[in-house]
Parts: C-alpha cells; structure tokens; sequence
C-alpha cells in the first residue's frame, strides 16, 4: 500500500515539498486521497493488529498443542505400571512357589533334625558354631529333598489333587506342569549334589534312602506307586520320619561332626520309638479327607476301606499312645526338672490333641484337613521336648 501511494503523481509532489502549477485542479484530489489514507490508517492498524494477535494465538495453540502430545515410545524410559506388573507376576509365583514346597513338612522336618542333632549333645560345649554348621548341612539338603518329594507327588497325583485339592498350584493352574518338573528335578539334583559334596556317610545314606522311598511311593510304574497300597504307604512314612531322618541326621553329628564312635543312646530310641507311632497315625490321617478322589482313581486307603470314623479313631489312638511313651522317657529321666518338664508338657500336648480331636467334624472335609495341620504342629512342639529324654 505504502508503495502504491507513493507512486501516484499528487502524492509525489507533495512528499517532495513542491506544487504542481495547477495545483487547484488537483487540490481536492490529494486531500481526498490523503484523507482516505487517514481514515483507512486505523483500519489498517487494527488489521495489522489482529492479524498479529492471531499469529501469537497460533503460536500459543501450537506450543501447547506440542507440550500436550506425549513424546514416542522408548523401551529404555521406565514404565511404572511395566514395573508394577513384574512385581505383581514375581509375588503371584512366589506365592504359587511357597504352596508347591509344602512348607509345614519342611518346618517340621528341620526342627526334627535339630531335635535328633541335639541328642547327640553331651555337654553345653558341643552347643557351638560347629554344632550349628553341622546341623545346617543336614537341614538344607533335606529341604531341597522336600521340595522334590512335594514336587513329585503333585506331578504323579495331579488328575487326583483337582479333587482332592485344587488349592494346589499345579492343580489350580497357578504353575504349569512344565515348570514343576523344573522344580522338581532342580531340587532333587542339588539335594543329591550337596550330600555327596560334604562326604558325610549318614547324610548320603538318609538323602539316597529319602529319595527312593518317596518315588517308590509316587511313581506309577510296576512294583511302585506304593500310595495305592495301603500298608506300602504307610511303611513309606513310617521309613522316612521314624527311621531315617532321626537316624541320620544323630549320626552325622555323632559320627561326622563331633567325630565319635558310633552309638545308639536310650535319647534316639525313645525318639525312634514316639515317631514310629506318630508316623503312622500321620500316614492314616493323610488319606482321610481325600477318600472321594482316592477312590475315584483306584487308591483304596484305609479310610476308603473302613470308613473315615474308624480311621480317624485309630489315628488320634496312636497318637495318643505315641505322646505316652515320651511321657514314660522323660518319666524314666534321672533328673527331676527333666521329669517335670517333659511330665507336664505330654500332659499337655495329650490333653490338647483330645480335645482338637473330639471337636473335629468328619462331615466337614475341611474341619478333617484343619486337624491334620494340627497334629504337625503338634509335632513341632513335641521335637522341642524329646531332646530332654535321656
């Protein structure tokens, strides 16, 4: 516009100072143009105005549209919800993974090789570091061998644990078949590998004797899969928690750490003694909740011979009798703190066994399962006084 006006002849003549010679001809013209301009100049202005306020308003719109689009995706930014879900996923399966190892057996197991380690105990000095480094060598590979015998049972029995117990991780899903026998054959090599590491004779002996028994005992292949028997399976047990474990666990101690002559002291025969009852109250009871898909599957326990009434009876009656002979053990004691402490704990554990028992429902299937965790917590409390029998 500046360009065009200053082009045209009036305009010319009046930016350069001078006039025209008929200046009246052309006098109303540059007034007119001039007051043209003058009226247009506003306008012109405001336009120029808007136009810049529409500019900055774009600008604006297209800055926050930029800080408003999320940036590409880049794996090497940290993705909390990623993280979050891994986590989630890590606790799922160590939840499933803790269940899969049946820890009340391996709880109950590592305080039994304690209780069999101390009697080999003498004096308060054999209480020492090397004491308790003896009984961790035995505790550890005995626990991985736990976790291979839960591992296996649940492989062998998974159609009958759907039934029977599909809280079970392989039965609910929770870890897939190919995982367990992961699991499994992990445990049962680094089991066999620290027994025959630390060259202890007792220990390869329970570790090799434990692993034998327990896949007789699953596998089902002819001669084995002693579960279905029921005299097999309960001889099973019995082998494992009243023999072996005690056994091997007092003559590593005696024999590999301490470095004694072999013995057999009146402590480790009591011990034998109560666990053989104990044991085959244990292997009766097991089978009494799971008489429906035990049957199902041709296992005729016991409980799905007689009735679970009857086995029941039996079972809180070898209990009962098992808690008696420690009573006599300790009753037998030359010490009289050693009597009345052993004494009144039987009495104890006799007293509330009875009572758990008489208010167990055997129409309630879960009441029946409540009851048999008890009796393993009843044996947990028991290894803390055999020790004291001697």
């Amino acid at each position: 516009m500046d360009s065009l006006l200053l082009s045209s002849p009036g305009v010319a003549s009046l930016t350069n100072g001078s006039y025209p010679t008929k200046i009246s001809q052309h006098k109303r013209k540059p007034q007119i143009e001039y007051n043209y301009l003058r009226f247009r100049q506003p306008m012109l202005n405001q336009h120029y105005k808007c136009t810049a306020e529409v500019s900055r308003y774009q600008d604006c719109n297209e800055q926050y549209v930029a800080k408003m689009t999320t940036r590409p995706y880049s794996d090497s930014e940290p993705h909390p919800s990623s993280a979050k879900n891994i986590l989630d996923i890590m606790k799922k399966f160590w939840d499933a993974f803790f269940m899969f190892t049946s820890p009340y057996a391996i709880l109950t197991q590592t305080l039994g090789v304690l209780s069999s380690s101390l009697l080999a105990v003498e004096k308060l000095t054999d209480i020492s570091p090397l004491f308790f480094i003896g009984v961790l060598q035995v505790a550890i590979p005995y626990s991985f061998m736990a976790i291979f015998v839960a591992g296996m049972n649940q492989l062998t029995d998974l159609d009958i644990d759907k039934i029977n117990k599909p809280y079970l991780p392989l039965a609910s899903g929770q870890i897939s078949f190919t995982t367990g026998v992961i699991i499994t054959a992990s445990f049962l090599t680094l089991s066999l590998w620290l027994g025959w590491v630390l060259g202890s004779w007792p220990l390869v002996w329970g570790i090799v004797s434990n692993c034998l028994l327990w896949i007789a005992y699953s596998v089902n292949v002819p001669f084995l899969r002693w579960k279905g028997n029921p005299f097999l399976a309960a001889t099973c047990i019995f082998a494992t928690w009243a023999v072996v474990f005690p056994i091997s666990s007092f003559l590593h101690m005696q024999t590999f750490v301490f470095k004694r002559s072999l013995a057999f002291p009146k402590s480790l025969i009591s011990t034998v003694t109560f666990m053989s009852l104990y044991s085959v109250g244990i292997a009766l009871c097991k089978d009494v909740p799971d008489v429906e898909g035990d049957a199902k599957f041709g296992i005729y326990s016991f409980a799905a011979r007689f009735g679970q009434k009857r086995v029941f009876q039996i079972c809180v009656f070898l209990f009962e009798m098992a808690f008696g002979v420690a009573f006599l053990a300790g009753a037998t004691s030359p010490s009289l703190w050693i009597k009345i402490v052993t004494g009144v704990g039987h009495v104890i554990l006799a007293s509330v066994l009875w009572y758990q028992a008489k208010s167990t429902d055997l129409s309630s299937k879960s009441s029946i399962i409540s009851f048999y965790f008890f009796i393993w917590k009843l044996l947990c409390a028991e290894y803390l006084l055999l020790p004291l029998a001697r």
